[in-house]
């Protein structure tokens, strides 16, 4: 409890502030308990004088521990009736708004009554408070005397933690072994190498990996970066999608991790990546095995850096020298505790503190984290005897690695008590949650934490203050993204410590530590793909629960999570004191009208939901600051009773596109500082001029709707030159609009991002590129089709990305985007200038800025490594000089001669994507002679390429790095090269080829290097051609060859093949496997559609026992009769098995199985389902899927049944006890399984093509996590929503699809 003291003053003084407030003063005289206020306040004073005595004496004394128990129990009570008064004040005004003369008699004993209900609430109150100030005086609590009022004293900029050169001290050498070997290839025999940075918490390993993620020679380095933190279970499935949403932006579902995989391993492909896996702690080797799948595929130099405090990590990831980060030496952590504590360099100017500083430094052990927390604590204390009082003190006898606890404990204590509260908060998060700085300050406003009753400093001010307090003493550390913060494992476990218990967070299944559940506030939780009825019942037992918040467990992304609309309907009339309640990610479509009975809710989050609209009743939510609905795609409508919520600040509905009105009354939100969106109305809606009132707008604003503004007045107005809290802004408008009103509408200098949609105007308004804008950033100018020439935007010196689209009457683009003649210099045009793309300009004809020089080289575009034309047919001349920095090039629908103008541009082009060229027939050599960095070429739609060189001897000369080549849907493609050359020349650097959908394409030979190969729906192709493998050895690691209807089997028994992991063919009608001893390596195996297999070898294709097959897949293969299924139970490392729709194949399944199968697709084989006996599965088995096509199942076995062989009225196939998922699909007889499912426990079902289908497993339906029903009348019929015989049992599941 001793822990707690800090917390509860904290909150007292909170209390105290809200009772002399003017609002609530101004309610108790006019109510008439004013002088029960001022007893109250009195006492609350008092007993908070006592609470330093109290905390010392309770560590020892349980009388005094249960005082401070009761004690906070009340304070919590208080301050929920304070904030019933604050709730009955607001709505007696809105009534009264609308009352006449003629009503208010019958009003006014309202008033009374409910002034007399409070009067009664706060006697109660005040009697409680006595007893615990008479207890104070038996307990012999003494008081603090020389307590003073708190004050936060802001430490400089300077002292705040991670400038470059603050962050590296004495790292400069781990910085540069560990880039060489990152930007190095040091495993030739593989894709990826694994580096691992092995060292005791806090020592740096986080921010050395972070520094190396953000070098500029890495960035460039790496065609795709990722960055997860693992932090606790290494969980494959939930690492991998925070990888592929990273690498992808996809935020997609997946069923289950091969899908998944599958979908990465595309976005891996022929590409270099680098994966930070931070704080990973796994001692089995078969999870990472699993993990690592999808790297196989990517380009060669891709790296996985891997953060950890346990070297049986690094070995089990097989990072070959993992290296170990030491303490930083004596000198550089005096430099680095110099620069926290004093600002400078070193002590040289202060030889006073030097010796106490030593001693400091001795005691933090070389940990930055340690230095750096004890180093800001001093910034407020200027002499030695302050430092010696700290040396001395009794927290260093914490026992931790290195002396880190003891710092952080030390920092803590010096905290002003309510940031000692917002920081205790933060302990319901996850380790290594994604903090966001807006986000964090709006939970401690909405819990009451930024209170000041002077109301000098808005609360989002406040909070801003407190953070950055909190940031500076180290326990927030940047992470990726502007307002993105973590905390380190250390600072989240000292948060914890000191939180107490009532802040609870709970576990993944919902259980939760011995609590006492009156005593819980706050709390969170993390929320499942699935989370069941029951699990938020449980909640109930948290009956003055404040915080409901769902934090996603999902790494580096959001997956979407299902919950039944029931949950809310039973839970929100129960939680009657929700102050916070998060449900965002959820896949909820309705929202109950209990949701207005919440009457404390001032922060309600329902971002990425599925509602449609919210109720009427939401406006009854008087107390409410923060409602946030963005990303809701469905959303329509909000309530109109949104105007009366005039407590309402932020008002998220950005990303909302079926959203087209809003509220008109809504600009009477006086107090709002963040609405995303506002849309015009030209009827009786939202008008432009009110934006007027929005007078504390900032962060990002939407305008849609422009065209429907009358005139100029109404933009001037708006005055959104007044709002310098704006940030990101976007306008859109229709040909409709007029200049004039654009020009009225300039925003303030302050902005950072601006889209200008859909103007209508023959020319920019004039501020569109003025310099003045000196923080913009990113520029989109999108389907202004009436502007014939582009503003002057090359003197915005801050902007990193210009976005030019859809306009069609712009036929130059010439020196007048890049400068204006008479005051801009030539030389120095977009100095920060990253990416340009030019997409749809229809009308576009010549881009010249050098005036015809195109051999001259400027200092424009000194930045520049990213340009991209898109669909510019008429674009014919390109002359704009030398561009040196450009590395990434894409043209798509232009001429050839763009092509050949813009790779002369830069000798350092490492990624060149080409589409739908004109007039390109072959690469000359005076386009390759421009490839020598390339990297990368991807060539799509070319249908005039009839081959990519005259000949590959040629070719060699200039593609000297070319490692990922891919062509696709050329259709005049025959092959590679126009001419035969000697066979044993080959590009020698290549790693990747991917050809598809090239109909005329012949021939291919291998190169040497080649690790991947992909082919498809290239009917042409006869054969394949390869380098005699006994001069060398193999690296093809994966084959893929789908729809070569002409290709043979010669080319498969190569030698060549040896060394191939990952095999799939598909739809290959003349193949056939007759030879054995080749694929002796394979891990995953796919064989679809191929008529001519009649049988698979069993010395070969992975099938020895010992192998390392992982998944087996066998589909449609007509005439298959048989494999070598025998060899199943030897296969140890086999998950995966799918064998399908292969009428032929004998004898199978028999029983024999993999001993680690967990996940299985079986059916549509010779032997009938209705046939299988007992199959032994084993017990790994969790996910099943079975076609039923020509199965003759009616039903399936019971438990008793599979035990009763005299019974032969149905079948005996038993579905085993160990499934989670199940999915019946194509059982054209199937009647009934509520019989064959009941024993089973399942989390999800998916019935598809079942039109006899009569019944469900009654028993065993509310236990579901999800329930999909595809093409089942008969079923569909008594799930019908409300009407069918199953409705109530299934409308509880969270997801349900019928």
């Amino acid at each position: 409890m001793a822990r707690e003291v800090d917390l509860i003053s904290a909150f007292i003084s909170i209390l105290l502030e809200k009772l002399v407030s003017d609002s609530l003063t101004s309610l108790a005289r006019s109510v008439g308990f004013f002088s029960e206020l001022e007893a109250i306040k009195n006492s609350l004073t008092d007993v908070q004088l006592g609470l330093t005595d109290a905390g010392e004496k309770s560590k020892s004394r349980l009388d005094v521990e249960e005082w401070l128990n009761k004690l906070q129990n009340l304070v919590y009570e208080i301050d929920d009736l304070l904030d019933d008064m604050a709730y009955e004040a607001m709505r007696t005004e809105l009534r009264s708004n609308k009352i006449t003369p003629r009503f208010f008699a019958k009003f006014i004993p309202h008033i009374y009554k409910h002034g007399h209900e409070m009067s009664s609430k706060l006697d109660e109150v005040k009697i409680r408070l006595d007893i615990l100030v008479e207890e104070k005086i038996i307990l012999g609590l003494i008081d603090d005397i020389g307590r003073h009022t708190e004050t936060i004293t802001r430490l400089g900029e300077t002292s705040m933690a991670d400038t470059s050169q603050s962050i590296f001290i004495g790292r400069d050498e781990d910085k540069a072994a560990l880039l060489t070997r990152l930007l190095g290839n040091e495993n030739r025999n593989q894709n990826f190498d694994v580096l691992s940075i092995v060292g005791i918490g806090g020592i740096g390993k986080t921010t050395l990996a972070r520094v190396l993620y953000d070098d500029v020679k890495v960035k460039q380095h790496f065609e795709l970066k990722a960055w997860v933190c693992v932090s606790g279970k290494f969980h494959v499935f939930k690492i991998t999608i925070a990888i592929f949403q990273s690498v992808s932006w996809d935020t997609q579902t997946f069923t289950n991790l091969d899908m998944l995989q599958v979908a990465l391993r595309e976005k891996l492909s022929n590409k270099r990546f680098l994966l930070v896996l931070d704080d990973v702690w796994i001692e089995q080797g078969e999870k990472w095995d699993s993990l690592k799948c999808p790297f196989l595929v990517g380009a060669p130099g891709s790296k996985v850096i891997v953060t950890t405090r346990n070297s049986s990590t690094t070995k089990v990831m097989g990072s070959v020298h993992p290296y170990h980060m030491k303490e930083l030496s004596t000198q550089d952590a005096l430099s680095l505790f110099a620069q926290h504590a004093l600002g400078v360099q070193n002590f040289d100017l202060h030889p006073e503190l030097k010796s106490v500083a030593e001693r400091i430094v001795i005691k933090c052990h070389g940990s930055p984290l340690a230095l750096k927390a004890v180093g800001r604590l001093l910034r407020t204390k200027t002499n030695a005897e302050e430092w010696e009082e700290l040396l001395t003190s009794d927290e260093w006898s914490f026992r931790d690695d290195g002396g880190i606890i003891a710092a952080l404990k030390l920092s803590y204590d010096d905290l002003p008590n309510r940031l000692k509260l917002v920081f205790a908060y933060c302990s319901i998060f996850l380790k290594d949650y994604a903090f966001d700085k807006d986000e964090l300050i709006l939970l401690w406003m909405a819990e009451g934490f930024l209170y000041e009753s002077n109301g000098l400093k808005s609360m989002e001010n406040l909070g801003d203050e407190y953070f950055e307090e909190l940031r500076s003493r180290s326990f927030f550390l940047p992470s990726a993204g502007e307002k993105s913060y973590k905390m380190h494992d250390l600072v989240h476990d000292l948060a914890e410590n000191m939180a107490g218990e009532r802040f609870v967070k709970l576990r993944d299944d919902f259980r939760y530590r011995r609590v006492d559940f009156e005593k819980v506030h706050h709390l969170s939780f993390n929320h499942q793909e699935f989370d069941l009825d029951h699990n938020f019942r449980d909640l109930l037992e948290f009956r003055r629960l404040q915080t409901l918040l769902a934090v996603s467990t999902e790494l580096g992304g959001r997956q979407k999570s299902f919950l039944s609309n029931n949950v809310l309907i039973e839970l929100l009339p129960q939680l009657q004191f929700l102050r916070v309640m998060n449900l965002c990610d959820y896949s909820i479509t309705e929202i109950p009208q209990s949701i207005g009975t919440l009457k404390h809710l001032r922060y309600l989050n329902l971002s990425r939901t599925k509602i449609s609209a919210l109720p009427e009743q939401v406006g009854d939510l008087y107390n409410l600051q923060s409602l946030l609905l963005c990303g809701c795609k469905k959303l329509l409508s909000l309530p109109n009773t949104l105007v009366k919520l005039r407590n309402l600040r932020h008002l998220g509905i950005s990303d909302t596109p079926r959203l087209k009105k809003i509220p008109s009354g809504i600009i009477e939100l006086t107090s709002s500082r963040t609405q995303s969106k506002v849309i015009i109305d030209g009827a009786n809606g939202f008008s432009l001029s009110q934006l007027k009132g929005l007078l504390n707008i900032q962060g990002q604003l939407s305008i849609e709707g422009l065209h429907n503004v009358i005139n100029t007045i109404q933009a001037t107005e708006a005055e959104l030159e007044q709002k310098t809290g704006l940030y990101d802004l976007v306008m859109e408008c229709n040909e409709k609009f007029e200049h004039q009103v654009l020009e009225a509408l300039r925003p303030h200098d302050n902005l950072r991002n601006l889209k200008i949609l859909f103007y209508g105007g023959v020319k920019f308004p004039n501020w569109v590129g003025d310099d003045s804008f000196v923080w913009l950033t990113e520029l989109t100018l999108r389907g202004c089709r009436n502007c014939s020439c582009l503003p002057t935007l090359g003197h915005l010196k801050s902007l990193r990305k210009l976005f030019v689209e859809s306009m069609n009457e712009v036929k130059i683009v010439g020196s007048e985007l890049f400068w204006q003649p008479e005051n801009f210099s030539h030389d120095n045009a977009f100095p920060l200038l990253e990416v340009l793309e030019f997409k749809n300009m229809q009308g576009w004809n010549e881009w010249s800025i050098d005036g015809g020089d195109r051999g001259r080289t400027t200092n424009s575009f000194p930045c520049l490594h990213e340009i991209s034309i898109l669909n510019c047919p008429k674009l014919s001349l390109v002359s704009i000089g030398s561009v040196p920095s450009l590395r990434v090039l894409r043209i798509k629908r232009c001429s050839k001669v763009v092509l050949e103008s813009m790779v002369s541009v830069s000798s350092s082009i490492v990624r060149v994507t080409l589409e739908n060229i004109k007039e390109l027939t072959q690469f000359d050599v005076e386009v390759l002679e421009h490839f020598g960095a390339v990297e990368y070429l991807c060539v799509k739609r070319c249908d005039e390429l009839v081959c990519l060189w005259e000949l590959e001897s040629v070719a060699c000369k200039f593609l000297l790095n070319l490692e990922n080549l891919e062509v696709q849907y050329c259709k005049s493609l025959i092959s590679l090269g126009k001419k035969e050359g000697d066979s044993r020349i080959s590009l020698k650097s290549v790693k990747r080829v991917d050809i598809r959908n090239c109909d005329r394409l012949e021939r291919y030979s291998f190169p040497e290097s080649i690790e991947r190969f992909v082919i498809s729906d290239c009917p042409s192709i006869t054969g394949l051609t390869f380098v005699q493998v006994q001069e060398f050895q193999s690296d093809l690691k994966i084959l893929d060859i789908q729809r070569c209807y002409n290709l043979g089997e010669e080319w498969l028994y190569n030698n060549f093949f040896s060394s191939v992991e990952y095999l799939e063919m598909g739809r290959l009608p003349r193949l056939k496997l007759n030879h054995e001893k080749c694929f002796s390596h394979l891990t995953r195996l796919v064989i679809r559609g191929c008529d001519n297999i009649e049988s698979i070898p069993e010395d070969g294709f992975g099938f020895l026992p010992g192998l390392c097959l992982t998944s087996l897949q066998i589909i449609s293969c007509m005439n298959l009769k048989s494999f070598p299924y025998k060899h199943l139970p030897g296969l140890s490392s086999l998950e995966r098995l799918w064998i399908s729709n292969c009428p032929n194949l004998e004898s199978f399944p028999c029983g024999l199985w993999p001993p680690k199968l967990s996940n299985l697709t079986i059916g549509g084989l010779k032997n009938p389902m209705s046939e299988w006996k007992q199959q032994n599965f084993p017990d790994s088995l969790v996910t099943l899927h079975l076609h039923g096509e020509n199965s003759g199942m009616v039903s399936f076995a019971g438990a008793e049944d599979a035990r009763d062989t005299s019974n032969s009225t149905s079948s005996s196939f038993l579905l085993p006890t160990t499934l989670s998922f199940l999915e019946l699909n194509g059982f054209s007889q199937l009647k009934s399984i509520s019989h064959g499912l009941k024993h089973l426990s399942l989390d999800g079902l998916v019935i598809d093509s079942c039109p006899k289908l009569e019944d469900l497993p009654e028993e065993r339906l509310p236990f579901l996590s999800s329930l999909k029903i595809y093409y089942c009348p008969k079923l569909q019929e008594k799930c019908h929503r409300k009407k069918g015989k199953y409705w109530n049992m299934i409308s509880q599941i969270p997801e349900i699809y019928v």
